[in-house]
């Protein structure tokens, strides 16, 4: 595949390509199933929920203040959350079985984890308070074993 922009060559943004097309056989595959005016809504929403997740990922990577390209990945992994809650209802409502939206929740797990990585990369202060919180964790351990030594 040939690449003209940045953000394509992001290995989360081909991930969120993978889930479209996959979620795309999904939705398809339930329109043609009985309709129900509620299970529209749901398809609908997790229909724009993935579509925002890739726009969000490739127009943060396109920004470039740190804040604001950490705020458009943030952004994105709120919609791949809302994906997972659209598959969760979906279940729940017995439109498709836990088995069906399985393959699709792998996906978006790895999705958050990667733009989790990338807001960690670019938002300075959540990285400087995690850092902070990983020095006081080290520290807390260090006492810890100083007391179990004497």
């Amino acid at each position: 595949m040939r690449t003209y922009f940045d953000h394509e060559k992001l290995d989360v943004y081909q991930l969120e390509l993978r889930f479209i097309t996959w979620v795309t056989a999904l939705l398809a595959k339930i329109k043609q199933r009985p309709a129900d005016a509620r299970i529209a809504e749901v398809s609908d929403q997790l229909d724009r929920a993935s579509l925002s997740a890739l726009l969000n990922t490739a127009e943060g990577n396109g920004r470039r203040q740190r804040r604001t390209r950490a705020k458009f990945f943030d952004d994105a992994r709120g919609s791949v959350t809302e994906c997972a809650a659209c598959l969760d209802a979906l279940v729940a409502k017995g439109v498709c079985s836990a088995e069906e939206t399985d393959e699709g929740k792998q996906l978006l797990l790895r999705i958050v984890s990667m733009l989790t990585k990338l807001i960690e990369r670019f938002d300075l202060s959540f990285s400087s308070s995690s850092s902070s919180a990983l020095v006081r964790e080290e520290m807390e351990e260090e006492a810890i074993e100083d007391e179990e030594e004497q």
